[in-house]
């Protein structure tokens, strides 16, 4: 059963494994050289990295987080809903083979692929990446790259995309075991995880470790700001290298959470278009002149690890209840 699993399987892992072996090797070449910059830079080599590299630094970046979804549409998905489709499980169902035994197989094999071809990704991205992470994380400017704790570059770093990969194969499985037909689970398997991603982010992420808080005055010299909605709304962005700014609250003269007053809005309130400069900044300083600060609630840079182990144990969780869905339904509702 395993050998046979493995044929059916082979060339959907050849081309991936392929695939991150080219990227691996271009990392290889290139790594070392940006390494050796960062001796010499230090914090300052976010501002001397070459196009080449930057460009290769968005390519890894964008490929770590697309293996899981193509593991999961391509290797998941199909898995069983093929053989569900075409009816060719009863071939291994009427040679001995129980359906429980055949599901297991199916799934180690391919959960196993999976997280190995994602681990590999993430190992060599991460290690190519690390010598801008730690300039980011050291003080440096994030304007072009992210901060590893940002919830784009996070998922595409460390142990979290083994994780990401374990869960999108079985949700893969999961959804071509109930679907029944290839395409549809294929579909259906990329749009579920693509939403799980961006849930965990915005919902979850940043409960999985204990945040800090600071509290900076509102004042024109102070902690860059800006506003939303009309200003509605101040967002405040204090120094704190390389920490993951969760939410904002303004605060009245006594402390307490309140709304930006509408004094503010009136005062940014120009006849001829956006408020100049020297406006805005006159705003700011009435705002801070009536004792209103800024509190930030962040992820700070070292609880990166702290939030990979919790959110890989949550996709892992999740990977293994659906894995018990799957050997539910496939005795109870696959006939």
């Amino acid at each position: 059963m395993i050998w046979l699993t493995w044929r059916q399987f082979r060339s959907q892992a050849a081309v991936l494994f392929a695939a991150v072996a080219a990227l691996a090797a271009t990392l290889t070449v290139t790594g070392p050289q940006l390494a050796d910059l960062y001796r010499t830079a230090g914090s300052g080599l976010v501002d001397q990295v070459s196009s080449a590299d930057q460009t290769l630094y968005y390519t890894g970046l964008l490929i770590v987080l697309a293996v899981p979804a193509i593991i999961g549409m391509f290797w998941g998905a199909p898995l069983i809903a093929r053989e569900l489709e075409t009816g060719t499980h009863y071939l291994a169902w009427n040679q001995g083979v129980t359906r429980t035994h055949w599901l297991a197989t199916k799934l180690g094999i391919g959960a196993a692929a999976s997280m190995t071809a994602a681990g590999l990704t993430s190992l060599a991205v991460s290690w190519w990446s690390s010598p801008i992470d730690r300039s980011i994380n050291g003080g440096g400017a994030t304007d072009t790259y992210f901060a590893r704790l940002d919830p784009v570059a996070f998922a595409a770093r460390g142990v979290v995309p083994v994780a990401h990969a374990a869960f999108a194969f079985v949700l893969g499985v999961a959804l071509g075991l109930v679907i029944r037909r290839t395409l549809p689970a294929m579909a259906t398997t990329f749009a579920l995880y693509t939403a799980v991603q961006i849930a965990v982010p915005m919902w979850i992420r940043s409960h999985l470790a204990a945040a800090d808080q600071i509290t900076v005055p509102i004042e024109p010299d102070g902690a860059p700001i800006s506003i939303q909605e009309e200003a509605k709304e101040i967002i405040a962005h204090p120094e704190v290298p390389g920490a993951w700014e969760t939410s904002q609250q303004t605060l009245n003269a006594a402390g307490q959470p309140t709304p930006v007053p509408s004094s503010f809005a009136d005062c940014l309130r120009t006849e001829s278009g956006p408020p100049t400069l020297q406006q805005f900044e006159g705003c700011l300083a009435d705002l801070g002149a009536q004792g209103y600060k800024q509190q930030v609630t962040y992820q700070p840079a070292g609880n990166f690890w702290t939030l990979q182990w919790s959110e890989t144990g949550l996709y892992l969780g999740l990977a293994l209840a659906l894995t018990g869905f799957c050997a539910w339904w496939i005795r109870r509702r696959v006939t």
